[in-house]
């Protein structure tokens, strides 16, 4: 059953008004407990301005006016307030996405304002608000209990009591105690409902919670680092030591060779600013927030910002059936009473035969007033269609107790109170089992029953039993098994299956993707359901089984089922455990609170948004908003496409670096005219910087992104492939380049000739290395079809940069050039050109030789 309103709790209560809740929130602050917070623009700030790359062009700066060069440090200066700007603006949009994810993963509370139950985000809550809580619910902030039904509390996270604690109703106000032992009248900010219901007063918010309080102590702990964090960071620091071992080899080497000490430092300083990779952590973080933020506008909220990348790598998905592969819009299709059918679905009779009368009553009265769950809407509208204005609506009755549904019995009981208070009707509904349960059925009668259950499970429905009882006016007993119930009959409910999804589940099979579906529902509603979606596997594994098998013979079974039906929540983390141990990437869907850890085992834990419970989805590592699986495989496509841009980003830097170390480190070993000085360095990171971040960033998915099967998730963003290919990449440019200059300089034209078509040709090569790391599958032709205006922004800008540098006699003099005559241009453009036209002919070989039948 899906959680519901609380029509006992809330009767009578008007709660806070609005208004008074927003003053409280202005005057208190709002329930948010300690954490590190959002980065304002004054600490993003103060961090750039500690990268490596501004600090060096500060130093190269300074020596430039030791030299007496003042408008070459004032150029440099521009530059850095320029790239600067730019970092900063990075880092705020990434800023801005993870605050957009944190706003929408806060925890929601349930609350009475002005007479009417609201959900609202838990970091509104106030104090004196009224708050109802229920099974699954984090409670939002330390508060009284005003009424409780059955209601046990987790306290784990405070106590570190193994066992659920029992709350009772304060019979008056009181101050907050310490956590700890049954029957308190308190609940405490992060604790788990587990059973039952209530309504409590908040008396505590934030930092004043028994849980803020602990929270304040953990600010300073850092998070650990992700492994492609560490695998970054680790290659930039590999990168960083070498390259300054070099540069002070070089700036001793120039000093002691040409006596030009501070030359030798400024040559050394644009070396380490051509080595150092300051791009890589920028461009995973921007990555992965970004693709986040990307995932929030698929309906695919992130919670731990790692599984964006780990979701492509997804090789089985576990889906519930009832919301997910289905519209979760139930309607009432067949009734089974007194051994007749009727079915609802052909044509509608005009009235409701006198013998179902008693069954649609009772399953309604068994269900909330306020329906939220899907099959209490659908027995109200029969209600409605044909008990409206009868005896057998009951409007004017009252609410007394309700027995919830257990993991023992999947039934639940509502208690009702005549309107002249002598009698007491119990109206129960749940799994035909449980119903036949306390009705005490015979083996005879649960034959029987079976049979009818098969009438309407084989038409793909659900089914649901009801039951009544009467009782006279005294105590109440504890449990539904000892009231005298009598069997009514079952109602059968048919969900549709979402539109979008057979075309989901065809794209996931052409990924390589396994569907497993797990649900509650009978074999033979789930196998209706499979071959609606186009799993027409019929083989089914059920609940049962799977407690009588061992581990071992549960990984064989696994790896030939697609179907495991009545299912129940524990049976999933031994699902999900055989799946991994056959070496699957394994995605879990689950919306209950003792789905926890199947999800949390999981290596991607997808909490349903609509219908989970709050424990469900903070286990979980994606929250799916729409509860909808055309969602989760577009996720699973954005997955895919984020880590491919990341390694074409990263192989793009690693290029491009090589060519710029090359080039800096080159003259020094010649005894040559330095060709690159700090400007020229400065002005490359314009086009670098945005170029990986931005323009890789949003590159949509390729063609076949969805049409290959899942990569390793071993697999390293600086693996093999990578590196090799970035390095061949980078040492034909550096290559190409290094002779153009070698040439200019031996035919008698001067230093700033030879330096103003060597930084021309690289500048043109940057761009084409942008253009041939957009796709490795894919020409450049083929790809200037595919839309991307970063692209164009970036190419645009670069282009009217460098013709301003050389059209312009106060740049050229800054920058050290002479003018580029139009056959130099044309030179230029063709050494430029030539390293990525040897990597285009080395793609098209490449996927040539793949395509060859013979390969």
């Amino acid at each position: 059953m899906s959680r519901t309103t609380h029509d006992l709790d809330s009767a009578g209560q008007p709660g806070l008004s609005e208004a008074a809740a927003a003053e409280r929130l202005r005057g208190e602050g709002y329930n948010d407990l300690p954490t590190a917070g959002q980065r304002g623009f004054l600490v993003i700030a103060a961090e750039v301005l500690r990268e490596p790359m501004f600090l060096l062009l500060v130093a190269c700066g300074a020596v430039y006016i030791v030299l007496g060069d003042p408008h070459e440090a004032l150029m440099l200066l521009g530059f850095v307030v320029l790239i600067t700007g730019m970092t900063l603006y990075q880092e705020h949009k990434t800023e801005r996405a993870l605050e957009t994810l944190r706003d929408l993963a806060s925890p929601r509370a349930l609350v009475i304002r002005d007479g009417v139950q609201r959900r609202i985000p838990g970091r509104d809550v106030v104090r004196d608000d009224l708050v109802l809580l229920e099974a699954g619910d984090r409670v939002p902030a330390d508060a009284l209990v005003r009424s409780a039904t059955n209601l046990s509390v987790d306290e784990s996270l405070l106590t570190g009591e193994s066992v659920p604690v029992r709350k009772t109703a304060a019979a008056a106000p009181a101050a907050m105690r310490p956590p700890g032992g049954d029957d308190l009248p308190f609940v405490y900010s992060g604790t788990l409902v587990v059973h039952g219901h209530g309504l409590a007063r908040v008396e505590q918010t934030g930092s004043r919670t028994a849980l803020g309080r602990i929270g304040t102590a953990l600010e300073a702990i850092a998070p650990d680092k992700t492994p492609m964090q560490a695998e970054t960071h680790r290659v930039v620091r590999l990168l960083a030591v070498s390259g300054i071992l070099l540069c002070v080899i070089v700036a001793v080497v120039y000093g002691l060779t040409r006596g030009h000490w501070l030359e030798g430092i400024l040559a050394s300083l644009t070396l380490a600013m051509a080595i150092i990779p300051n791009e890589f952590p920028v461009v995973l973080t921007l990555f992965l927030s970004l693709g986040a933020w990307r995932l929030s506008r698929a309906h695919l909220l992130t919670r731990r910002i790692p599984a964006v990348e780990t979701l492509g790598a997804t090789t089985v998905l576990c889906v519930d059936k009832t919301g997910t592969l289905t519209l979760n819009q139930m309607s009432v299709t067949m009734l089974a009473a007194e051994g007749r059918y009727l079915d609802l679905s052909v044509q509608p009779p005009e009235a409701l035969p006198e013998e179902f009368h008693t069954l649609v009553e009772f399953g309604i009265l068994a269900s909330q007033r306020e329906a939220l769950d899907p099959m209490d809407r659908a027995l109200k509208r029969v209600g409605d269609m044909y008990l409206a204005k009868t005896e057998h609506i009951h409007d004017d009755w009252s609410l007394v107790q309700e027995y919830p549904l257990s993991k023992r019995l999947l039934a639940l009981s509502r208690v009702w109170r005549s309107p002249d208070g002598r009698d007491y009707i119990i109206a129960a509904k749940g799994a035909p089992e449980a119903i036949a349960d306390l009705c005490h059925f015979d083996e005879a009668r649960l034959r029987e029953l079976g049979a009818s259950i098969a009438q309407l499970t084989d038409r793909g429905l659900r089914v649901l039993g009801v039951a009544r009882s009467r009782f006279r006016p005294a105590e109440l007993p504890s449990q539904q098994h000892d009231f005298d119930f009598e069997f009514l009959g079952l109602v059968g409910f048919e969900d549709p299956v979402r539109p979008a999804v057979p075309e989901a589940i065809r794209e996931c099979r052409a990924a390589g993707i396994r569907v497993v579906i797990i649900t509650g529902d009978y074999p033979a509603t789930a196998v209706h359901v499979a071959r609606q979606v186009g799993l027409s596997s019929g083989m089914v594994v059920t609940g049962p089984e799977i407690d009588a098998m061992e581990d071992t013979t549960l990984r064989q079974r696994i790896e030939s089922v697609d179907i495991f039906a009545r299912v129940v929540p524990e049976q999933k983390l031994r699902l999900v455990n055989a799946l991994k141990a056959a070496g699957e990437i394994v995605a879990m869907t689950g919306d209950g609170v003792n789905d926890a850890p199947a999800l949390r085992a999981a290596h991607i834990g997808l909490a349903m948004g609509q219908r989970g419970t709050d424990v469900a989805r903070e286990a979980a590592a994606i929250v799916l908003l729409d509860d909808d699986f055309s969602s989760l495989v577009h996720g699973i496509r954005q997955g895919r496409r984020i880590f491919d841009n990341l390694v074409k980003a990263m192989t793009y830097i690693l290029a491009i670096h090589v060519p710029i170390a090359g080039l800096s480190l080159l003259p020094v070993v010649f005894n040559w005219p330095l060709i690159l000085l700090p400007i020229h360095i400065a002005f490359l990171h314009l086009i670098i910087d945005p170029a990986c971040s931005v323009v890789f960033e949003a590159e949509p998915a390729a063609d076949d992104v969805m049409r290959r099967p899942p990569r390793n998730p071993r697999e390293r963003l600086f693996g093999r492939p990578t590196v090799v290919i970035s390095l061949l990449q980078g040492l034909v440019t550096f290559g190409v380049l290094a002779i153009l200059y070698g040439i200019v300089l031996r035919s008698g034209q001067g230093e700033l000739e030879a330096r103003a078509l060597a930084f021309t040709s690289l500048i043109i090569a940057n761009l084409g290395l942008i253009l041939a790391n957009r796709s490795w599958s894919r020409t450049i032709v083929a790809m200037l079809r595919v839309r991307n205006p970063a692209l164009w922004w970036v190419t645009g800008g670069a282009l009217a940069f460098l013709a301003l540098t050389l059209l312009v006699p106060a740049s050229r003099r800054v920058f050290r050039f002479s003018p580029v005559h139009a056959g130099d241009a044309a030179m230029c453009v063709l050494a430029g050109l030539l390293p990525v036209l040897l990597f285009e002919v080395f793609k098209m070989t490449r996927l040539a030789r793949r395509r060859s039948p013979t390969s």
